[in-house]
């Protein structure tokens, strides 16, 4: 099949839970079908990515993606005029719809159109109706979108800001039901956000597309076991900190959970790894000696391999935290919150601990820096539970039930690709 991939982020490098979902559904596709990828790009991405992501691609295209503080106004206050989602206004561009016109007017037609995220939902049935009409859909629901602005607001201290959040997650919420009926395929990541929007579906006797649960999965081949140094004092958070609920989550960490671990382990380094992090962790008082914020690293390995535990302590968010995958791929013993583990099967006790209260939380963490034995038990549990049911290998073979074969009516296709010019 011809498949025109659409991505809100380039899907290289694997340095975002995002990412490494496209990527790794990118890779199994291309094996048996010719993949044309068409994302937004930022300041960060390089010409080497594109290159790798071209070298198992048919073709790759790419556009900046605008961003500032004076477009977020714009898209704000447009938002609140025409009762639409702040964040699907915000990533719609006519630079963007002008590319991918352009795209299949020089190379379709297409068997189907990829939609991974909410974000490029929008585009995808554009392009449904607008060019590709014999065309598939399908749509990766990485998460049930609009749980995560109603999650941050439930702990927001700002009455303003827990307004805009509330409102936000009402839209969020009807336009995700709405675009979901839509597509011809929905596959979702987590048997919870599926739950979640089926329950916002019912209350306007929608029944929305299930083309089944595929979770994002990882390669061992990638992230080997790391080699421990000892002795391992850190305890660690790795994740883009531009992204509200990684912001919220370690915040929430270092100012409740921190200081009771740092009262009977004083010798602990909290280490904060990714980019943007926020101001107020070092206005905590936590000592220097003991606070580490590196921003974004190309390489945590040095980091990773001086860490006791690695923490996911997220209060809000959606679909699966793959921090947690990560770790376990590099056999790290991990606590989290439930919210911070939800979608990923786990055991409790044995691969992760799981605790929601600070205190609780911190004797999580205590208990695993005083028994390091213990500690790389759990870590070298989570590696074998990560390869036993997160390798792309084996799980992405579930996508060839939606790509089986080819769209019967390509030939209408053509004719159609015929008449805008091709």
């Amino acid at each position: 099949m011809r498949i025109l991939f659409l991505t809100q982020v380039l899907p290289y490098p694997l340095d975002a839970g995002p990412k490494l979902r496209a990527y790794y559904v990118l890779r199994h596709l291309a094996q048996r079908h010719e993949i044309t990828l068409v994302s937004f790009v930022r300041a960060t991405d390089t010409a080497a990515s594109v290159a790798h992501l071209r070298s198992f691609c048919h073709a790759v295209h790419t556009i900046q993606m605008p961003r500032s503080k004076l477009l977020d106004g714009v898209h704000l206050l447009r938002s609140l005029i025409t009762n639409r989602s702040f964040i699907i206004e915000r990533d719609w561009t006519t630079a963007m719809s002008g590319l991918l016109t352009s795209v299949v007017e020089q190379a379709g037609p297409f068997d189907a159109i990829h939609a991974d995220q909410l974000w490029m939902a929008p585009y995808a049935l554009w392009l449904k109706q607008k060019l590709l009409p014999a065309a598939q859909t399908v749509l990766d629901q990485h998460n049930a979108v609009f749980m995560i602005p109603q999650r941050l607001a439930s702990s927001e201290a700002n009455p303003l800001k827990r307004q805009l959040l509330q409102m936000e997650a009402r839209k969020l919420a009807h336009f995700e039901v709405q675009t979901c009926t839509q597509f011809d395929h929905v596959v979702w990541v987590t048997r919870d956000d599926l739950a979640v929007l089926q329950a916002q579906a019912a209350q306007h006797n929608l029944i929305l597309p299930n083309a089944g649960i595929i979770p994002i999965c990882g390669d061992a081949e990638d992230k080997p076991m790391l080699a421990a140094r000892q002795p391992a004092r850190r305890v660690t958070f790795l994740g883009g900190l531009h992204y509200p609920p990684n912001a919220q989550g370690i915040s929430w960490f270092a100012e409740h959970v921190f200081g009771q671990v740092l009262a009977q382990a004083p010798d602990v380094c909290l280490t904060v790894i990714g980019k943007q992090p926020p101001p107020q962790l070092q206005k905590l008082g936590i000592p220097r000696q003991n606070l580490d914020v590196t921003g974004f690293v190309d390489d945590p390995t040095p980091y990773l391999e001086e860490t006791a535990v690695f923490v996911a302590p997220l209060l809000a968010g959606g679909g699966m935290r793959v921090k947690i995958l990560d770790a376990w791929m590099w056999g790290l013993p991990v606590v989290s919150t439930r919210v911070g583990a939800e979608g990923i099967e786990l055991c409790d006790g044995q691969n992760i601990m799981l605790a929601d209260e600070p205190q609780a939380f911190a004797q999580a963490v205590l208990h695993l820096l005083n028994h390091p034995q213990r500690a790389a038990q759990m870590g070298a549990a989570g590696r074998q539970w990560a390869l036993a049911h997160y390798d792309w290998h084996t799980m992405y073979k579930k996508w060839d039930a939606i790509y089986a074969v080819p769209n019967p009516a390509a030939e209408d296709q053509e004719k159609i690709h015929n008449r805008i010019g091709g």
